[in-house]
């Protein structure tokens, strides 16, 4: 883009968003005005239809319909939750008309999945929350499906949730204008360089300070949640001695790499039962659990009571 002129951006925020990843969207435009000490982004806020929307906070957007706006240079997509009953024919019809007059589109959380719904990313590599992205990939095959935490794929930008998108936006800001203005924006949210966009999102963060090692255990063990594999085979992995892993653990974590699995498969135990509607022994069977007996009593003890009674009395997601 020509970085003398004003960038037309149009974000669209559809209900049970989350309010952080549409502030990651947006607020690293308005420091890019603020840094630049001039207007490089000018935004509108667009809703689905006529009537307000609510992010998961409770906070509300006023009602711009999509169908208003003529044309827009960059097209942000936030959503969250509910994204099969949102994706309608008509707002996949209003996203490929102004998607196609855009010069960049991009979709956060649960944006990759509308834009994909409506056809706009057949053929190009995309991310999303990985908690969606098993699902998205088998539900989209024409798009390139990844566990990144942002891709940028010709004109399509899709990153997962609020951090990956916050990095997402300053890579938009460096490719518009100057790397020397991204770093800016950075520095004025005290935000550190990121990761790079091509490494996988985690499920579970690790504190500050983990070595690198203890680090890519930890991802390899995410990535094996299905399968588990056997500690001594972990331990090879990573160039370790099965003592040196375990001492390793202790040092750094206060815990077992045997404990530290198990969390990591309970805690994926636990979103499976409380936002899907797959049956308790298929979650015992994709959490790695032999039988359903074992699986009940894990669960029991970590979450003091049973995948079926969480589920009954389970709070909606926020």
């Amino acid at each position: 883009m020509n970085s003398a002129e004003i960038t037309r951006v149009g974000v669209l925020v559809l209900n049970e968003a989350n309010t952080l990843s549409l502030a990651a969207a947006v607020d690293p435009l308005r420091a890019a005005n603020r840094q630049a000490g001039r207007l490089l982004y000018d935004w509108r806020f667009l809703t689905p239809g006529d009537a307000p929307v609510h992010l998961t906070s409770g906070l509300s957007i006023a009602a711009r319909p999509l169908d208003l706006e003529k044309t827009v240079d960059f097209l942000i997509v936030v959503a969250g939750f509910d994204l099969e009953a949102q994706a309608t024919p008509l707002l996949s019809a209003q996203l490929r008309r102004l998607a196609g007059r855009a010069e960049r589109v991009a979709g956060i959380d649960g944006g990759p999945w509308i834009l994909a719904q409506a056809g706009l990313l057949n053929g190009a590599r995309a991310t999303t929350h990985w908690e969606d992205l098993e699902q998205f990939a088998r539900r989209f095959p024409e798009v390139v499906a990844g566990n990144a935490r942002f891709v940028a794929s010709g004109k399509w930008l899709t990153s997962g949730g609020a951090a990956p998108a916050i990095e997402m936006m300053l890579h938009v800001i460096a490719t518009d204008h100057s790397p020397a203005l991204s770093a800016r924006v950075a520095g004025s949210f005290i935000y550190d360089a990121g990761p790079a966009p091509a490494r996988p999102q985690q499920r579970a963060g690790l504190p500050a300070g983990v070595s690198a090692v203890t680090a890519r255990v930890h991802a390899l063990m995410e990535a094996q949640i299905e399968e588990p594999l056997p500690l001594p085979r972990i331990a090879r992995h990573a160039g370790l001695s099965l003592r040196a892993l375990q001492m390793r653990f202790r040092r750094e974590l206060q815990t077992t790499p045997q404990a530290h699995y198990l969390s990591l498969r309970l805690g994926e135990a636990e979103r499976l039962v409380r936002d899907t509607e797959m049956p308790v022994q298929d979650i015992a069977l994709a959490t790695g659990f032999a039988s359903q007996a074992a699986f009940a009593r894990a669960f029991a003890v970590r979450f003091g009571t049973s995948a079926r009674q969480l589920r009954q009395g389970a709070l909606p997601a926020r």
